[in-house]
């Protein structure tokens, strides 16, 4: 029997929101808090997590996620050891390629090589330890615990790194029972391959979520965060998409624009969900969405098909509200559920 747990990915436009969400957050029974790292869209993602630090005391904190292109990794490093060290030992790296952090500033995601240099480094640094790189020697001085690193992996070699390396794994592909089915085996791949076991790495599964008294109204809400979704994923491997819907995904993806990821306003790349049955299939494959009876469901049926842990993006028009509708309608309905 498996009860499913609970962490939470926030965009932030303004500081003053951090520590309220964050503090809410905590006394809602989340596991763990990130905030966006895109650099045109949302608040810096250390400021925010400092200030999240401040006002709480036992929720686990970190960027969800960052890249090894908008910094160095040694800055990065630095970052989060000195969020660790406020924090009491919270922090955690969500780490990837980049999306729209790259995106705006007109570069390509990372590759497979830099992006598994980037995980060693990080946990070799945040430990206290030295990277040599090109002649230069990287350390933080006073860095003194390995923080957790998980890799964002949408496409099987990702997932196979990270079974391989990393601390956990952040997995953004989807969460139809085929789809858990393919992420839960690369994932035993990149394991076996290093000796490890999959109960080696803690995993999330990132869903897109919210609560409204109507179904129709909660996918509404979220059409730009589906859109997100199908963006990214896709861009790496389209297992499971309706062959009548390929088109409509290329289509999303060539109409995209990464200035306005995740916007919720009406010129947002929400718009181009102009379909209903793309809207449908992505929210069925993406997201947790409806009323508390409606994501419970769904939650349950997650559960049952092997992933018990959910990175849920409070990117609503309220976060608030959804944080509070979240924990006091959907996770008491999230019994323990059997896998199948």
């Amino acid at each position: 029997m498996d009860a499913p747990r609970f962490a939470l990915c926030l965009l932030p436009e303004h500081i003053e929101q951090c520590g309220p969400l964050a503090r809410r957050a905590e006394k809602a029974g989340f596991d763990m808090l990130g905030f966006v790292d895109s650099q045109n869209i949302a608040r810096d993602v250390y400021v925010s997590l400092a200030v999240a630090a401040l006002n709480t005391s036992t929720i686990r904190l970190g960027p969800t996620v960052t890249n090894p292109l908008t910094r160095h990794i040694v800055v990065t490093a630095n970052a989060i050891a000195s969020i660790d060290e406020l924090s009491g030992g919270r922090a955690f790296i969500g780490f990837g390629s980049a999306d729209s952090a790259a995106f705006t500033l007109s570069m390509r995601p990372a590759r497979l090589a830099v992006m598994e240099q980037g995980v060693s480094d990080l946990q070799t640094i945040t430990a206290g330890g030295v990277v040599e790189r090109d002649g230069q020697r990287l350390w933080v001085k006073g860095a003194r615990r390995k923080v957790p690193v998980y890799l964002a992996a949408d496409g099987p070699r990702t997932r196979q790194l990270a079974g391989r390396i990393a601390d956990g794994a952040l997995l953004g592909s989807g969460i139809t029972p085929d789809e858990i089915s393919r992420c839960l085996d690369d994932l035993a791949v990149g394991a076996r391959a290093a000796g490890r076991r999959l109960d080696d790495l803690d995993v999330w599964w990132l869903v897109k979520a919210n609560v409204a008294d109507v179904r129709v109204r909660a996918v509404e809400e979220i059409k730009m965060a589906l859109a997100a979704s199908a963006n990214r994923a896709f861009r790496v491997v389209a297992d499971g998409v309706p062959p009548h819907l390929a088109d409509a995904i290329a289509g999303l993806q060539r109409r995209y624009d990464p200035h306005r990821h995740e916007s919720l306003a009406a010129d947002g790349n929400g718009r181009l969900l102009d379909r209903p049955e793309l809207t449908d299939y992505l929210a069925a494959r993406f997201a947790f969405a409806g009323t508390p009876d409606d994501c419970a469901a769904q939650v349950r049926g997650a559960v049952a098909a092997g992933a018990t842990q959910f990175l849920l993006t409070g990117i609503t028009p309220d976060p608030r509200r959804f944080v509070e509708r979240w924990a006091t309608e959907v996770m008491p309905r999230c019994t323990a559920v059997t896998r199948r």
